[in-house]
């Protein structure tokens, strides 16, 4: 009924269950477990969960089936998991299908908590990892063989937002029956379409843009029904990654205005790495919307927007940072990004602090590095903010 609505109208309506009041706004079904009306209607559903069945708040709940109906809809899947947060989506989508001796392939430029899922606890159950250069397609080339299972990457990188192209790393991985996982938390379901250009599997941590606001942690898988259900659903059910029912609706009220929101924080970006490319005490500016980055010409073809992130090298390593960070107004310093708030990063001392010093380097990620997560401030304010800032260098 709903395949022809656009976007916009999809992430507003999509999957709306009412009860027998009528509500305007998506109930919150707060509950542990479910009643049943006799012992023959319990022994059917232990069975087999007919649609909108429902037994334990761990396997599934009404409100969290809203969100996860809507955001499928969005992302184009066709069916979708939620989970605590956005690192039990990676983790899960990630384990639910290996097993010891299976070998995947992933971009050596991940958040630090994805590194180590690859780095540390896959290896130690015996899963064979390779990382890559997510930007040379050559080297996926190389690494992929008959017996990958997955391959595994951002669509942008967190913090140097490298992208990848992902029609040529799915068509490298689908030649040899490998799945494609992408985190897609950058791009967003508004300013790119993962599923379309040929991956398997999307991951959101819902914390970020579809919150927006700060307030709840959560995740989401988006994949086909098949993978959700028979391989996915067996792994977080039994381990206990659900997202709860509150956390659930306010992710359903941030999809209402996920698109009004994102369009507005990538002009601003736009406008805010324009405005500071060529400063003074800038090295460089790092965002996929300027036609000075490496990858401008790729995001083009895969995003509609260079995205609601950007970096930029300060001059004078650690110390400049530091005064750039604490000089600044409105935006908040905080490690977080997606917010209805500006937020500041010094990604080598948070983020990817767990990181040696070689490995930040050959990263890209700098003493000097600084990420800046743009939110729904005025934009001139914020450029005012950032000058007098960059001032303190």
């Amino acid at each position: 009924m709903t395949d022809h609505w656009k976007p916009r109208t999809k992430a507003v309506h999509h999957g709306t269950r009412r009860s027998q009041y009528g509500e305007t706004s998506e109930a919150i079904f707060l509950t542990q477990g479910f009643v049943y009306d006799t012992a023959e209607q319990s022994e059917a559903r232990f069975i087999e969960l007919g649609e909108d069945e429902y037994i334990y708040g761990r396997y599934g709940n009404p409100t969290v089936r809203m969100f996860e109906e809507r955001i499928a809809a969005l992302e184009g899947a066709e069916d979708a998991f939620a989970t605590a947060s956005g690192m039990a989506a990676v983790s899960g989508a990630l384990m639910a299908g290996l097993k010891a001796g299976d070998h995947i392939v992933a971009a050596r430029a991940l958040f630090g908590s994805c590194l180590y899922i690859c780095e540390e606890i896959l290896t130690r159950y015996g899963v064979n990892v390779t990382f890559v250069d997510g930007t040379d397609i050559d080297q996926w080339r190389e690494a992929v063989h008959s017996k990958t299972k997955l391959v595994f990457f951002e669509s942008i990188s967190n913090p140097t937002l490298e992208l990848i192209d992902i029609e040529a790393v799915s068509e490298i991985a689908h030649k040899v029956g490998a799945k494609v996982i992408v985190d897609n938390v950058f791009a967003t379901p508004v300013l790119q379409s993962s599923l379309s250009l040929g991956a398997d599997v999307v991951i959101y941590s819902a914390t970020k843009h579809i919150d927006g606001q700060g307030r709840c942690l959560g995740g989401v898988v988006c994949a086909s029904k098949e993978f959700i259900r028979k391989t996915l659903e067996p792994y977080l059910k039994h381990t206990g990654g659900a997202l709860s029912p509150f956390n659930a609706w306010v992710m359903l009220k941030g999809l209402e205005t996920l698109d009004l929101r994102v369009q507005a924080q990538a002009d601003s970006a736009l406008a805010l790495a324009s405005e500071l490319e060529g400063h003074s005490a800038i090295d460089r500016v790092i965002y996929p919307g300027l036609a000075s980055h490496p990858h401008h010409a790729l995001m083009k073809e895969q995003m509609t927007k260079g995205g609601t992130v950007f970096s930029v090298v300060v001059k004078g390593g650690k110390e400049a940072a530091f005064r750039v960070l604490n000089a600044l107004d409105i935006m908040i310093i905080s490690n977080n990004l997606g917010d209805s708030k500006s937020i500041a990063t010094h990604p080598a001392t948070t983020t990817h602090q767990r990181l040696t010093t070689e490995q930040r380097a050959n990263l890209g990620i700098s003493d000097g590095l600084l990420r800046f997560s743009v939110g729904l401030e005025d934009t001139d304010d914020l450029r005012v903010d950032l000058l007098n800032a960059l001032k303190k260098v």
